[in-house]
């Protein structure tokens, strides 16, 4: 038994049409929802690539795993699911995307060479990398490079300095001028790079090769795809595919944009909100938004008639999922920052061969789950056992062999988590806040989302009577019990063990049945207190 994860890197749930979308159509990453489950409120841990990674990687918490931004590196000595799996003998490999730092400082004052086997683990995350590709130039972000991709369009004749930024990230113009893929008013012009030949077929084409590798040893892929992440270009037909008419409205209002809160000021601000909330951007960047994600479902498309020919369907699982969502100027912001909907909730679609699995398939969920779930589902797929000390998350294969549905959901999770920490953006200086506080938690329970902001007031959302997430009654003192309520859960959550994960809660519960480690006695009296307790002096001692 094997998995295929497919992860799309800032993929909106709600741009895919098994999630309702009208505006777009999806039917291959729908095929999958029919013959899988789906799953309806998945959240991820963080809405930025690297802790929602890390999380995803690692099924911890951001504030247990310590990866809070993007370019921190996971620390050497956090369990990974590779590390895992390897523990039952099943490959864990990547192809594309993991947004992983590595802890360099750290493996050189324990004396573990980079180059080493356990080094070159440590450095990729607990994955064995097939082919690396984090959808960045390598000169101008190091150890997040193309060099994989770069290779292979030298090798297909799309040569250069730097084939990624010559070809996949350069658009040609209507005079057949090369423009530069980083400004968005190059968007809807087509890259240079033929679609044959384009990140996202390239990966399509790896994680067939990979899978047509291997041999009897189980494995796990992780197929991590780079789009439909910025730099927001794509080849020919896709880039004219849709037009602004194709786009849906706006979510934003002018409430909004009049908050009282500080940081959501700060946060509109910036450049990157800015220049989304303009809407001459977003009416050329949103449908190229949605020309790439078309592009990715014709691959997957073609993915999935490879594994149907191989036979690969019956002995595969396969995971769909997003690292996060995109603003695309809902609530006047850009990028994937803070924790609407539109950023912090992602999609995520299992599809299990197992017959266990046939009740479920074509079904929804709207329980509340995480992306710290995928680690233990996976753990518990291969057969290993649980281990709750060390992940925080809880495997989703109840829902898939439908031993658990939405009637009866009250011991499954009452809410979920998301962190944000805002140090390095701009915003926090504007604010006038330290580096040490600016920290950001959501407290989701289906319908109140509770945003805890170090040093200022909660936000407060009622999805249930703004499913928009226009309205912020976080100062509104109409809603004090439901703001207490959650401060309360997060309190609670935030004085949870979750760093003592070197001893499970067996090998706690025996030493607490041993009272004392062997050779120890402390306060008996005499012997017939110690013989009470069926414990014996050396055989040295007289009394």
């Amino acid at each position: 038994m094997n998995v295929l994860w497919i992860m799309a890197d800032q993929l909106r749930w709600d741009y895919l049409s098994c999630y309702g979308a009208k505006h777009i159509d999806t039917p291959n990453i729908d095929w999958l929802a029919q013959n899988g489950m789906r799953f309806n409120r998945a959240y991820v841990q963080s809405p930025v690539c690297g802790p929602s990674r890390m999380s995803f990687y690692t099924g911890r918490y951001v504030r247990s795993h310590g990866a809070t931004w993007n370019g921190f590196p996971l620390r050497v000595g956090e369990p990974t699911l590779g590390e895992h799996l390897r523990d039952l003998n099943v490959k864990c490999s990547l192809v594309g995307k993991t947004h992983m730092t590595p802890d360099v400082e750290g493996m050189r004052r324990l004396g573990i060479e980079p180059d080493s086997t356990i080094g070159a683990l440590v450095s990729e995350c607990g994955f064995d990398v097939f082919s690396r590709d984090d959808g960045t130039n390598s000169t101008d972000y190091p150890g997040h490079c193309a060099e994989d991709y770069n290779n292979y369009l030298r090798e297909h004749g799309m040569g250069g300095d730097n084939p990624w930024e010559e070809w996949a990230n350069t658009a040609i113009g209507p005079n057949g001028e090369l423009l530069s893929g980083w400004l968005l008013e190059n968007a809807p012009y087509a890259a240079k790079v033929p679609q044959e030949h384009s990140e996202t077929a390239w990966l399509t084409t790896r994680g067939i090769e990979y899978i047509e590798e291997q041999g009897d040893q189980p494995w796990l892929c992780h197929l991590s795809y780079i789009k439909p992440h910025w730099p927001y270009l794509v080849p020919a037909p896709y880039n004219n595919m849709y037009s602004v008419s194709d786009v849906p409205a706006v979510n934003r209002s002018a409430a909004e944009r009049d908050s009282t809160h500080p940081l959501m000021q700060a946060w509109m601000d910036m450049r990157v909100s800015q220049s989304f909330s303009r809407d001459e951007i977003r009416d050329i960047v949103a449908p190229v938004y949605m020309g790439l994600i078309k592009e990715l479902d014709d691959e997957l498309g073609r993915l999935f008639d490879y594994m149907k020919g191989k036979g690969r369907m019956e002995d595969t699982m396969i995971v769909f999922c997003s690292d996060h969502g995109d603003n695309m100027g809902d609530h006047w912001l850009g990028e994937k920052d803070l924790f609407h909907d539109c950023s912090a909730r992602v999609p995520l679609l299992i599809y299990d061969p197992r017959s266990e699995a046939n009740a479920s398939r074509g079904t929804v969920t709207n329980a509340l789950v995480e992306g710290v779930d995928l680690t233990p589902t996976f753990l518990s797929y291969f057969g290993g056992e649980a281990k709750p000390h060390i992940i925080e998350g809880r495997s989703l294969q109840p829902f898939l062999h439908n031993e658990i549905s939405d009637r009866n959901l009250s011991q499954w999770r009452e809410f979920c988590i998301s962190e944000y920490d805002y140090s390095t953006r701009e915003a926090r200086r504007a604010v006038d806040v330290d580096q040490s506080d600016a920290r950001l938690v959501m407290i989701f329970d289906g319908r109140w989302k509770y945003v805890h902001v170090e040093t200022m007031r909660p936000m407060l959302f009622d999805l249930l009577n703004d499913p928009n997430e226009v309205a912020d009654l976080g100062d509104n003192p109409d809603f004090a019990n439901e703001l207490e309520r959650l401060k309360q859960w997060h309190f609670d959550w935030s004085r949870q063990h979750h760093n003592r994960i070197t001893l499970s809660a067996d090998t706690v519960e025996a030493m607490t049945d041993a009272r004392e480690p062997p050779g120890i006695f402390i306060a008996y009296a005499n012997k017939e207190e110690l013989e009470q307790d069926g414990l014996e002096l050396p055989v040295h001692a007289d009394r």
